[in-house]
């Protein structure tokens, strides 16, 4: 997962909407971005063609993954990408840099300075740019940091990054950050309580809710990289596969690569796309379903199990009834399942689940027997 598939379905818009702010300068609004969405619907994949956006304008990009000091692992990144241009080292301030670079000298320090923070060591890397863009005449270099995983477990860490932004904002700087997340781990960053998430810039941020590919994006994807190399696919089986998918970015990615190798004599055919399938649903519970049924609480589980009985949309009161509680109680993880985004509602006292197959994972699945283990007396939940 996160690895860019060769034809990115349905995200053009989002790629281009950002090059631009790339390209619009300092201020422009996409320029912050965070990417939510359920796993494997595409984050990582947007985030990588982000960071390609900005290497064709010759940016800096810096990707990192939002676990514990992922501040510092960013400016020792920043630190080191400097000191490559050059194998012989001076100091900028309280940074390594290399001495000379692009025809620039700058005065020695004692080795023995702390460490930099990132905010330090990106003003002084910004004035190193600036001077160096002015000196070959060329336009401003900027750098993009992309974070993925963001999560609210690195509060202290994310109040830190986003401090620092904002400073960089408020500088005109050519800077832009690009981060992305599953929406139960994002939504605690955007609340508007001050006293929880002093760091405005993330709820000023162009948000990108990422959702489902139309399917003719879905065939395209499919069927494009094939071409390439010369294999071609029945349109019985380009229509079973682009079904299966469901609009699905990383059912797309699965069902293309396992039909495309069991393709006989340069032909993917209904057989190969149905091996496919079912390899692709067993990857997809593997990768997917059950990390993502490991980010809920229990009773979240039993919400999901007691819909798995329906072939289609599941009643409200059936979902209560089944789990042993009143609609009340049943409709507040209702509500934290949509927001989740792993149900959505279909209808007037009807929801189904967001993530495809996930229906046939919880039957296949030993959580089926959750239900029964985690249900609840109706008396005890009565409104």
């Amino acid at each position: 997962m996160g690895k860019t598939p060769p034809v990115v379905a349905g995200r053009d818009s989002y790629v281009q909407d950002f090059a631009e702010a790339l390209y619009d300068g300092p201020g422009t609004h996409e320029r912050i971005s965070i990417v939510t969405g359920p796993r494997g619907i595409g984050k990582t994949v947007l985030l990588n063609e982000f960071e390609e956006a900005a290497r064709q304008q010759s940016w800096i990009v810096i990707s990192e993954t939002t676990t514990e000091h992922f501040n510092e692992r960013i400016r020792d990144t920043l630190l080191r990408k400097m000191r490559e241009a050059q194998p012989d080292n001076a100091r900028l301030g309280s940074i390594n840099l290399p001495f000379g670079w692009g025809g620039l000298s700058f005065d020695r320090t004692a080795d023995q300075a702390p460490p930099p923070s990132l905010r330090s060591t990106l003003e002084e890397c910004f004035a190193l740019l600036e001077q160096m863009d002015q000196q070959r005449g060329q336009a401003p270099t900027g750098i993009l940091i992309t974070l993925d995983e963001l999560h609210y477990a690195y509060m202290s860490d994310i109040i830190e990054f986003g401090t620092t932004m904002q400073h960089m904002i408020r500088e005109d700087r050519e800077i832009a950050v690009a981060m992305a997340g599953i929406p139960g781990a994002v939504k605690p960053l955007l609340a508007a309580n001050e006293g929880r998430n002093p760091v405005t810039f993330l709820r000023r941020a162009n948000r990108i809710e990422m959702g489902l590919v139309p399917l003719a994006d879905v065939a395209d994807a499919l069927e494009a990289p094939a071409r390439e190399v010369d294999i071609a696919w029945t349109p019985e089986a380009l229509a079973l596969g682009t079904e299966a998918t469901g609009g699905y970015p990383f059912m797309i990615q699965l069902v293309g690569q396992h039909a495309f190798r069991s393709a006989h004599e340069g032909i993917i055919d209904e057989s190969a796309v149905r091996a496919g399938i079912v390899t692709a649903r067993r990857k997809l519970g593997e990768l997917v379903h059950e990390p993502s049924l490991a980010d809920l609480s229990d009773v979240d589980r039993t919400f999901l199990t007691a819909m798995s009985q329906d072939d289609g949309p599941s009643r409200m009161a059936d979902i209560a009834e089944r789990m042993g509680v009143d609609t009340q109680y049943a409709g507040t993880y209702r509500r934290r399942l949509i927001e989740a985004e792993m149900i959505r509602p279909t209808g007037r006292g009807f929801v189904d689940y967001e993530l495809p197959y996930i229906r046939e994972y919880l039957r296949d699945h030993p959580a089926a027997d959750a239900m029964e283990q985690l249900s609840f007396p109706p008396e005890n939940h009565k409104a």
